[in-house]
């Protein structure tokens, strides 16, 4: 039974420890995570200097499809709602140096739902009026849907950017 028990616990610290990690991507693959396909790729590179050091700058692109037949759907309560856990995946540059005030990770999230309220209430010179606002109303993630974002990692001359990718749903 003990041994049981310790097989159980090492097989779930590998398996935390994998999708904590995340998976590698190179420039121009694509990986399938959890149903979502990511594609990585290198944009341009150009030569830097920070602080003295030679660096290379590399402006990057990520993107995700939900190739998957599951929505992703967060529908608020209330209005204002905060809400921070709309990432569906993560790309992490390990070798990224932050320098310049770059990045070193990709996060693609949800897109967001906008619904336009219309309101009424008093101006300041007492007179009635209505007006409408845009306000979020949920954040979702169809089937067939794909988001993108752009970023810019340097990294140390002579390297590539090396990522891994890894789901946060």
């Amino acid at each position: 039974m003990k041994n049981l028990t310790s097989l159980i616990t090492l097989t779930a610290v590998i398996l935390l420890g994998i999708s904590v990690k995340g998976q590698k991507i190179s420039d121009g693959q694509t990986v399938d995570v959890n149903g979502m396909s990511i594609t990585f790729n290198i944009l341009n590179k150009e030569s830097v200097e920070a602080g003295g050091k030679p660096y290379d700058r590399y402006k990057v692109s990520a993107s995700v499809k939900n190739s998957s037949d599951k929505a992703y759907n967060i529908r608020l309560s209330s209005f204002p709602q905060i809400v921070s856990n709309t990432g569906l995946v993560e790309l992490d540059c390990i070798n990224a140096t932050g320098a310049k005030l770059t990045s070193k990770k990709i996060q693609l999230k949800m897109k967001a739902q906008m619904i336009n309220v219309t309101y009424s209430a008093y101006d300041k010179s007492g007179k009635f009026t209505t007006s409408t606002i845009p306000v979020t109303g949920s954040y979702y993630f169809d089937p067939g849907d794909s988001i993108s974002d752009n970023a810019i990692f340097i990294v140390p001359q002579g390297e590539k950017p090396d990522v891994s990718v890894r789901s946060l749903r």
